[in-house]
């Protein structure tokens, strides 16, 4: 078992390595979720490796999930990209899971934008829309930050009274406004997986508040402001899930509504960073 001291160096380590790639650190971080990688097209990228190339960095084992980092200027900002993220049900510790937010924020990150695909609780949202994430449930029974702190990175008991960063989810409301995008606001619940929901689950998320459900996002989450990231979070909506009227579904229709709907979460992104940068 790696012990906090050794996951620390390891952190060090791999921050150390991409830091020899360029000359400003990066301003912002974006994890990219399910079936994603058109805005890796939009960047003028000055370099990109694949995880397994990187110190002490998991692999991302998950179908559409390309796994590669990639660094280079997003609408005009400093910008270290995750093509494709890890899991718990992949068999990682939420410690692994979590090793590219530590990365980033050792190589100076500020601002955090993660992504996934959700499957929508609320009735009143569709398939396709995008959804900002308001506040989190945890249900994947565990947290990045069980075991001994690391009093160099955060506080042992953070607060997440305000996960998500107010001013990002104004400028992201208003980019929207602008470009004419119905962008939903919701809570987002973890699960573990692999599995999708059954309808008795699904009736059990809603009652208690749920808007959207997905197995990633919040340990990434949890360990940006236990770093001081800025966070935002962006679900794409990839399926409808009404208890009392379940449809199947399976991998290859969620990745075809995501490729469907990622156009407009792409140019939600660019708007974003290129308004946050913007003078006030």
């Amino acid at each position: 078992m790696v012990t906090a001291q050794q996951y620390y160096a390891q952190v060090e380590e791999c921050a150390d390595f991409l830091g020899r790639n360029w000359q400003a650190a990066p301003e912002w971080g974006i994890v990219l979720g399910t079936g994603m990688g058109l805005l890796a097209g939009q960047m003028v990228e000055e370099g990109s490796l694949p995880y397994e190339k990187l110190p002490h960095y998991p692999r991302a084992t998950s179908p559409s999930h390309r796994g590669h980092l990639s660094w280079g200027l997003l609408a005009g900002s400093r910008t270290l990209l995750c093509q494709g993220r890890l899991h718990a049900y992949e068999g990682y510790s939420l410690r692994q899971v979590t090793f590219p937010v530590r990365v980033m924020a050792a190589v100076g990150v500020k601002k955090l934008i993660l992504t996934n695909a959700a499957g929508a609780l609320n009735p009143f949202f569709k398939a396709g829309e995008l959804m900002l994430l308001r506040d989190h449930l945890n249900f994947l029974g565990d947290s990045p930050l069980t075991g001994e702190n690391i009093d160099a990175w955060g506080p042992r008991f953070p607060d997440l009274s305000r996960v998500y960063d107010r001013h990002l989810m104004q400028v992201a409301e208003e980019v929207a406004r602008r470009q004419g995008l119905v962008l939903r606001q919701g809570v987002y619940v973890a699960v573990k997986g692999p599995q999708l929901e059954t309808p008795a689950e699904t009736r059990f998320l809603r009652l208690i508040g749920a808007d959207a459900v997905g197995m990633s996002t919040v340990p990434e989450a949890i360990c940006a402001v236990h770093a001081g990231l800025q966070v935002l979070g962006i679900s794409v909506l990839s399926n409808l899930n009404l208890p009392d009227a379940m449809a199947p579904t399976s991998l290859e229709e969620i990745v075809d509504t995501v490729a469907r709907a990622e156009p407009r979460l792409v140019q939600l992104i660019l708007g974003i960073v290129e308004h946050a940068a913007a003078p006030a």
